[in-house]
């Protein structure tokens, strides 16, 4: 090969290694409508079920009225006297609250997608330990209302059978709708109905309650009281634990998961933000969220990235074959092969579908490799040469395996494949006198 067409090849290879870049971005598409379609199932899942739940409460909201006697003094110095009327209302929040349980997950599929449920089996106690206050003005008489406990949920559909609630040992029924005050007032919730209380009397009272929330991929809870302890435990190996505020402590292993929270009004703004008149959704709070950590098309998205990558280093063999073994390679033979390693990208989007990722990786792995034993045996006019190249590509797809699978040392494991392979090019053509490609050797006497 002269220095000239081989200049000429590698412009070819360029420009070829270029225009395989349209079959790449056209798998990478379709790898993203796969996502948006995924998308549109699980929020199909969230109208048929429950979307992603967010619970607060319990809050109790006492409703009371001020009666003011008012004495004005006309210009004839006559008194009169008129009522002002004035309602307003309290909201106190438990003293304590320990809510624990174990999120049961599960499968909702949606055509060929499956969208992550949960049901969160639970027992709350919370406890109220008030006083409510008199006006402190003898012109004004004060009467209370009739108190309730408030519950809010984004979605109540994510209720799950009838819960059993006690106040103070005695069971209360529930009722729709957070309530008529305040924030509960435009927040879709539940509520339970309690007697009057005495004005200016101490009150303490436990509020127990045994529930099932069933929710889409993630669970919020705020924690409203002035001291919150929270534990959720499942069989889930793969949680996340967002939101405003992390773990106390967690155990995650083969067995699934226990996270323990350990949260005090003092380092929280719930009471603040939900007296405020805040939505529930801005309000503060811990959240899991049962998904995988890799999941189906980040993997294959991530894989479709490095398609280009398998391209090069391939045509880079196939030029190193050219100059170090003399063998001449066609364009058409060079495009052929690039076009095979990027359909492998969509055997494994069509076949991770169907079965496991690992098996559809491994299924379309040796169907390309296969392909390309056969078919580079053939172009590079020996067997042997034909094993050597299908082992590089073994090699190529074992490393991009862990690539995909791994979530914390991608970047790492990247950069040292990277490496790994621009030494071996550089070591394979260490001795290869560039200037005098092409030239031919001198003749002997």
């Amino acid at each position: 090969m002269s220095q000239l067409s081989f200049v000429l090849k590698a412009l070819i290879v360029g420009f070829l290694t270029l225009l395989l870049l349209i079959p790449l971005s056209m798998i990478n598409g379709t790898i993203r409508d796969r996502q948006s379609y995924r998308l549109q199932a699980m929020e199909k899942v969230e109208r048929s079920y429950a979307g992603q739940l967010k619970f607060a409460g319990p809050v109790l909201i006492v409703p009371f009225q001020d009666v003011e006697t008012v004495i004005t003094v006309n210009d004839k110095g006559e008194e009169k006297q008129h009522k002002e009327i004035s309602d307003s209302f309290w909201i106190f929040y438990p003293k304590t609250l320990d809510a624990k349980g174990g999120m049961v997950p599960d499968n909702r599929a949606v055509g060929i997608f499956n969208v992550r449920t949960y049901e969160w089996n639970a027992r709350m106690k919370a406890v109220f330990d008030f006083t409510t206050l008199d006006s402190g003005n003898p012109l004004v008489k004060r009467s209370l209302g009739s108190p309730y406990l408030s519950f809010l949920m984004n979605d109540t559909r994510g209720l799950k059978g009838t819960p059993k609630l006690k106040v103070a040992g005695e069971s209360r029924e529930i009722k729709q709708g957070a309530g008529g005050h305040g924030i509960t007032s435009k927040e879709k919730g539940l509520h339970v109905s309690l007697p009057k209380f005495a004005l200016a009397e101490p009150q303490k009272f436990s509020v127990d309650m045994d529930f099932a929330l069933g929710g889409t991929e993630s669970l919020s809870f705020v924690p409203i009281a002035d001291s919150n302890k929270i534990s959720i435990q499942s069989s889930w190996q793969d949680p996340n634990f967002t939101g405003d505020f992390s773990p106390r402590n967690s155990k995650v292993d083969e067995n699934g998961f226990v996270a323990n929270w350990d949260i005090s009004s003092l380092s929280a703004s719930a009471q603040t933000e939900y007296r405020n008149m805040a939505s529930l959704e801005s309000i503060e709070s811990l959240q899991v969220n049962l998904m995988d950590a890799v999941d189906l098309y980040t993997q294959l998205d991530r894989a479709s990235k490095y398609g280009m990558l398998f391209i090069v280093l391939t045509f880079v063999g196939f030029l190193m074959f050219e100059i170090i073994k003399q063998l001449a390679i066609h364009p058409i033979q060079y495009g052929l092969v690039g076009l095979s390693l990027a359909i492998f990208f969509v055997l494994l989007l069509s076949l991770s579908e169907k079965i496991d990722f690992m098996w559809a990786y491994l299924t379309a792995s040796v169907a390309c490799i296969g392909l390309l034993t056969t078919y580079v045996s053939s172009v590079l006019k020996s067997f042997s040469r034909g094993l050597g190249f299908s082992a590089m590509l073994t090699i190529l797809y074992g490393a991009l395996y862990g690539l995909l699978i791994s979530e914390d040392n991608a970047l790492l494991m990247g950069s040292l494949l990277l490496f790994t392979v621009l030494a071996a090019i550089m070591l394979a053509t260490r001795k290869v006198d560039w200037y005098q490609l092409g030239k031919k050797p001198p003749e002997t006497v």
